[in-house]
């Protein structure tokens, strides 16, 4: 059995992704984002995103762990998994132990959801300030005036691509996070059904 074959799927996920952004990056396609008005915006959804990475990828290290030590029978004593076959020894009652596994799983890759769903909100709220900023320019009164007509437009411009590029960056960096969780989800499951599997079979 090939161990860390869940880091590998993560890594290689993880550097496609990358390679996208950079070649994204050298063909000028992120100048407009980068360039942006209240580019501080767009730094936080980043810096959002970098947690949740992070935290993620701290998750997959350990639940490929966990996985390697089932498959080879040997799960590590402080794991959910040891845990639970532990208490499948000693009861009859095996759906009590089963929803308090699926419950510690479940809570360990919950954040990865959280932060990756806020990724969305984050660039909701940059699209809203956007329309903001591009409206406060707006001003019916002195719109017959040529001269302010240019700083009008120049406003509504600057407001759109807040809107914008606040938006797209959310929404990139949600794709990204939830295929990392999706992956992550999925050998959470394996994890799961592993466990019962073998405390059925002890």
């Amino acid at each position: 059995m090939f161990r860390y074959l869940l880091i590998v799927r993560f890594v290689l996920i993880n550097v496609v992704a990358a390679a996208l952004l950079t070649g994204a990056y050298l063909q000028g396609w992120l100048d407009a984002v980068i360039k942006g008005d209240l580019i501080e915006l767009s730094l936080v959804i980043v810096a959002v995103f970098s947690y949740g990475f992070l935290y993620c990828a701290m998750r997959v290290g350990q639940t490929s762990g966990e996985l390697d030590e089932l498959r080879n029978a040997e799960p590590g004593a402080d794991t959910p998994s040891a845990q639970y076959l532990e208490k499948a020894r000693f009861t009859h009652d095996r759906e009590s132990p089963r929803g308090v596994l699926r419950m510690r799983l479940g809570r360990r890759i919950a954040t990865v959801r959280h932060v990756a769903n806020s990724l969305v909100f984050l660039g909701l709220i940059g699209t809203v300030i956007g329309f903001i900023i591009a409206l406060s320019g707006v001003d019916p009164s002195r719109a017959a005036d040529a001269d302010n007509v240019a700083d009008m437009v120049a406003t509504l411009i600057s407001g759109m691509s807040v809107a914008l590029n606040t938006t797209l960056v959310g929404a990139v960096l949600y794709v990204w996070l939830i295929v990392n969780y999706r992956l992550l989800a999925s050998a959470t499951v394996d994890l799961l059904t592993e466990t019962i599997d073998l405390g059925d079979g002890g």
